[in-house]
């Protein structure tokens, strides 16, 4: 007999209120190195609008295995949920970059839980459809007052998921996700007094892009370029680029057929979608037009924040972002920190933001991008461009980092220093080539990268993480993030390790 769910009502936000309630007490009796009993279920749910073999989507899930460097807490248990079971090796992996923990006592309070399903359907869908996963999971928490669930995106599933479970989740209400959209977030700059691009918001159509860039060229009559972007699209794909070099002055008769014929053709992000692709997704979904940023130096700079549920709003960290692609849109990596010319510059501003999606009941991790405009000797100009209500590609760096060394990020120098006092730097992305890798087992790689001593280093704090192992087999890249004791040492341990993944 296939056992059904029983109703409940997702959107019933009392219920859903008095749940989350319950994370003020927990965050208040725990820390990174609490000795307080508690479990936490990690979800890494991804539900984009990208098209994603099953494997891909179990790679971007054990993307977050960092999580069990959380197994650190003497009295954490952990429970890790993904749609397929994870290599045992890439498992040993992790718990054997736990400082000071034996590996059978990390794996004694973890907790692995799939439904075995080998499919592209968002995790908590799958598990929506699974009861008895669902019962599963609920059979390694002991006590719900002390337990959370972490989201990767927090959507409707998830939260639907954290009330069947009967703990709180520590995410965004997907109530707000509407402030995470392209055009909610130029509202929300405009609100703070936040410096972004000049724009259009709420297009939809051809017509109205048309409409857009003709307004951008009335403000700006000589800007070279403007960007599309989807108002939910993520890493960039749903960015691309209009060129406008060469069209009718602004103002002409002329202009608005020109513009439109240069919308004949786009360079999308994806080479599986055409133009035609590209203005279906605009239509269902809407987005923004913007200036391209100009300047003799443009950067992509981002700082990582976070609401507590005590209500506290605290800068974590930024990053120069490492953009690529077809359109140079896409995001491929990062640096951190991001560069002290800028960094607590980008701090500053979205600290606005920060402070005002608390305001507005925001929980958890979130980050703020930017383009960041130099020209010689002139001070640097920032321009926010989006809001990202979610944990992102410099979520798992930064913390693996963190949970690594005991160290933080200071806002106010741009440098995140070990209890020490030294500072670490490090350059990260999820998509290195590793051709030499090809038949290789997670196990053989992680032997050969120690053998090379390449491998992290728990003594000096230094040397190359891994993660998102399992694409080897399909893609051959894999991800990596390389800690050092300065930029330029970060970027050798990277060309290196890279250099090892090519031809070992």
């Amino acid at each position: 007999m296939v056992s059904v769910l029983p109703p409940i009502d997702v959107h019933d936000q009392a219920a859903f209120d008095a749940l989350q309630s319950k994370l003020v007490a927990l965050w208040r009796s725990i820390d990174h190195m609490s000795e307080e009993p508690q479990t936490i279920v990690a979800v890494p749910s991804i539900d984009v609008d990208m098209v994603l073999t099953p494997d891909q989507v179990q790679g971007y899930e054990e993307r977050y295995l960092f999580l069990l460097l959380l197994l650190r807490q003497p009295n954490a248990h952990m429970v890790y949920v993904t749609g397929q079971e994870i290599d045992p090796e890439i498992i040993d992996y992790y718990l054997d970059l736990l400082p000071g923990v034996e590996r059978a006592d990390g794996r004694r309070r973890l907790h692995l839980v799939s439904p075995r399903q080998a499919t592209s359907v968002p995790l908590t869908a799958k598990l929506l459809t699974h009861p008895e996963t669902i019962e599963e999971i609920r059979s390694f928490i002991p006590d719900p007052d002390r337990a959370h669930m972490i989201p990767f995106m927090a959507t409707w599933s998830d939260r639907e998921l954290a009330m069947r479970l009967a703990i709180p989740m520590y995410g965004t209400d997907p109530r707000f996700a509407v402030l995470g959209t392209k055009s909610s977030g130029r509202r929300l700059f405009d609100e703070v007094g936040v410096s972004h691009p000049v724009g259009v918001n709420d297009v939809r159509t051809r017509e109205d892009v048309v409409d857009a860039v003709v307004e951008i060229r009335r403000v700006r009559s000589n800007v070279s370029g403007v960007v599309i972007k989807t108002d939910v699209g993520v890493s960039g794909f749903g960015n691309t680029i209009v060129d406008l070099i060469g069209l009718p002055e602004a103002g002409t008769p002329e202009e608005r057929n020109a513009v439109g014929q240069r919308l004949e053709r786009l360079a999308v992000a994806s080479p599986a979608m055409t133009t035609e692709d590209y203005f279906r997704a605009l239509s269902a979904e809407g987005g923004i037009v913007e200036e391209m940023v100009e300047g003799a130096e443009i950067r992509s700079p981002s700082a990582q924040m976070r609401v507590t549920p005590l209500g506290e709003v605290e800068l974590l960290s930024t990053h120069d972002q490492v953009l690529g692609g077809e359109s140079g849109q896409i995001f491929m990596g990062s640096r951190f920190p991001a560069d002290p010319d800028y960094a607590s510059l980008i701090g500053d501003e979205a600290m606005k933001v920060g402070r005002r999606l608390g305001e507005l009941g925001v929980i958890g991790r979130f980050a703020v991008d930017f383009v960041v405009a130099r020209n010689g000797g002139e001070a640097c100009r920032a321009y926010a461009i989006e809001i990202n209500l979610r944990k992102g590609g410099t979520t798992h760096p930064y913390l693996t980092l963190q949970f690594l060394t005991d160290g933080s990020y200071d806002g106010s120098t741009g440098l995140f220093r070990t209890p020490e006092g030294n500072p670490k730097f490090y350059v990260a992305s999820d998509h290195l080539d590793a051709p030499g890798m090809a038949g290789r087992t997670p196990g053989e790689v992680v032997a050969l990268a120690r053998s090379h001593r390449l491998a992290f280093d728990a003594e000096r704090q230094a040397g190359s993480v891994f993660h998102m192992m399992r694409a080897l087999g399909e893609t051959g890249q894999v991800g990596v993030t390389c800690v050092g004791d300065s930029p330029s040492d970060a970027q050798r341990r990277y060309e290196e390790t890279a250099a090892f993944l090519a031809v070992s």
